[in-house]
């Protein structure tokens, strides 16, 4: 008995606090450790030329035999996204329920892991025991179906992990929120709540996905004589449904455009998440057997996204489709953000190819506003409140939510990733760090960009670069050969001899000097030549290209 009193829970994030994605926590307890979600992040502007962003596992592999399995929320790339990345250095078993297993499968298959990795279906209301844990899944709504919300049974306590949700009494598809599971579950006294911040700053409800739907059906209605574009995102299954309902009420055949819209609603529609119509989806070769005013397209691109369809179809870059005057676009979805510029950039292109462009009141939020937050802190009733998904300005706000819910500050904790949090039944408190962080992922590199290549890229784009080539004698080190000097991104040669020949002379004269001194060691030569040159261009033109000399020796 004593032994178990000296035992704690250990909650680490391993991503996702104080940021929009890569969620990923560890649950730790004796020789166990669980893993929820798996989650990537886009690339900030300052990532030049990354594709994607994995949070940083070096934690889980030094405890690679204790890690028994990862669990997954919903199917949101910001909570499955790194999983082929993570599996391939992490081989445990996946557990989540059926749409969200079909979507991994499809990136799986994508990464040709089919074979190696162990997944299996879990139910609402089922529980799988993994180590000295039971985790039961609870059913939850989001703007993807199929989300899950766990209570986690550990040796000091129940933990109730929300992931992304809202409480949505009229879903499009399936049951609303369990919400007397939840209820049944703070009966039994809970240790913790870790809850979905992202919406916490916002007072009242998240409206009803269904009350799109009726939007889009009136945006059908007074739009009978033209094209109708609706871009949305990828996984929102609920509202391709109603697009697809309102679309077959009006008489329109649909094309689905964007490679990850195409995958997700294959597998939606293949598991019964989805019920199209027969006669209803058309290929995208078939839209010209058809006019414009009996045809829809449902594409990816709501963001702005500079390779998705709907981007390339506003720069006339699409091979398919262009926008015609008087075509009917609707952005089914608010920026995220830090994406409003591109979506700005997007929708003045499309204005003036003569679209109309509609983007109020098209989109409801997945993520719980402040009212339903209380509710669940109500119906729960944690001892303890740890906010989660969100940047900090999103958990401050829900642990304000919890303040006047009468929480005090010793019962609130505003984590950052890789806080340890150590709880048992008496008391917790953040008690250590592990090492956290952002693995880049660039074409098939993962991790092989880091800080210094960012700098260097970064470099590279504000000045550009000078080459200097020349052949030294190996015996006495004068030149033989050169210098000669190639640019890139720094100024256009043409017009610029002048400046390039006398920098050839800087670098001639820095040869002579060193020749004459008897150098012969390499290393210095560079630093002399690079230094001479980077003086000489600073004062010309006060910018500060990168400079590479290269040395031939004969």
């Amino acid at each position: 008995m004593n032994k178990k009193l000296n035992k704690k829970l250990r909650i680490i994030p391993l991503g996702g606090l104080e940021q929009i994605g890569m969620n990923m926590t560890a649950f730790e307890y004796d020789d166990s450790i669980i893993v929820v979600d798996c989650g990537l992040a886009f690339p900030t502007d300052d990532m030049l030329g990354v594709d994607l962003v994995i949070p940083d596992i070096s934690y889980l592999l030094e405890n690679e035999d204790r890690v028994k399995g990862i669990f997954i929320t919903h199917g949101h790339e910001d909570h499955i996204g790194a999983l082929p990345y993570v599996l391939k250095e992490l081989n445990v078993p996946i557990y989540a329920t059926k749409l969200t297993i079909g979507i991994i499968e499809h990136k799986l298959a994508e990464h040709n892991m089919s074979s190696k990795v162990r997944r299996k279906v879990v139910k609402y209301g089922q529980s799988i025991n993994l180590g000295c844990f039971r985790v039961e899944f609870i059913k939850t709504n989001h703007s993807i179906q199929d989300a899950a919300a766990f209570a986690i049974y550990t040796p000091v306590g129940i933990v109730v992990h929300t992931g992304d949700f809202k409480v949505d009494y009229t879903p499009v598809f399936g049951d609303a929120i369990d919400l007397q599971h939840f209820s049944e579950i703070g009966k039994k006294g809970v240790l913790a709540l870790m809850c979905d911040s992202t919406n916490a700053e916002k007072q009242g409800f998240t409206q009803s996905e269904r009350t799109v739907g009726h939007t889009i059906d009136n945006i059908f209605a007074e739009n009978t004589s033209t094209r109708i574009i609706i871009a949305t995102f990828a996984s929102n299954v609920d509202r391709v449904q109603q697009i697809i309902n309102s679309a077959n009420k009006y008489g329109r055949k649909v094309v689905v455009e964007g490679r990850s819209m195409v995958n997700i609603i294959n597998t939606a529609s293949e598991l019964g998440y989805l019920d199209i119509p027969d006669n209803t989806l058309i290929s995208i070769d078939e839209l010209k057997n058809y006019p414009d005013e009996q045809t829809c397209l449902i594409t990816t691109g709501s963001q702005g996204e500079s390779m998705a369809a709907l981007s390339r179809m506003a720069n006339g870059v699409h091979r398919k489709i262009s926008i015609q005057p008087n075509d009917t676009i609707i952005f089914s979805s608010h920026p995220i953000p830090g994406n409003e510029k591109a979506v700005s950039r997007v929708m003045n292109e499309l204005y003036r190819k003569g679209a109309n462009v509609i983007m109020q009141d098209v989109h409801v939020s997945g993520h719980a506003c402040q009212e339903e937050i209380k509710l669940i802190y109500s119906l729960v009733k944690p001892k303890y409140a740890i906010p989660v998904h969100g940047e900090y300005k999103h958990l401050k706000a829900q642990a304000n939510l919890a303040k006047d819910l009468g929480y005090d500050s010793e019962h609130i904790f505003i984590l950052s990733s890789g806080d340890v949090l150590e709880l048992d039944e008496e008391k917790a408190k953040v008690n250590g760090h592990v090492h956290t962080g952002a693995v880049m992922v660039d074409g098939l590199g993962v991790g092989d960009v880091g800080n210094i290549v960012l700098r260097d890229r970064q470099h590279l784009a504000q000045d550009g670069i000078i080459i200097v080539v020349m052949t030294i004698d190996g015996d006495d080190g004068h030149v033989v050969a050169g210098p000669d000097i190639v640019t890139r991104g720094f100024v256009y040669v043409r017009d610029s001899g002048d400046l390039m020949s006398e920098a050839q002379s800087v670098v001639a004269e820095t040869m002579d000097e060193l020749s004459e001194e008897g150098v012969t060691d390499w290393g210095r030569i560079k630093n002399e030549v690079k230094s001479s040159l980077s003086d000489y261009v600073w004062k010309q033109t006060q910018r500060s290209p990168m400079i590479i000399p290269i040395i031939m020796e004969i």
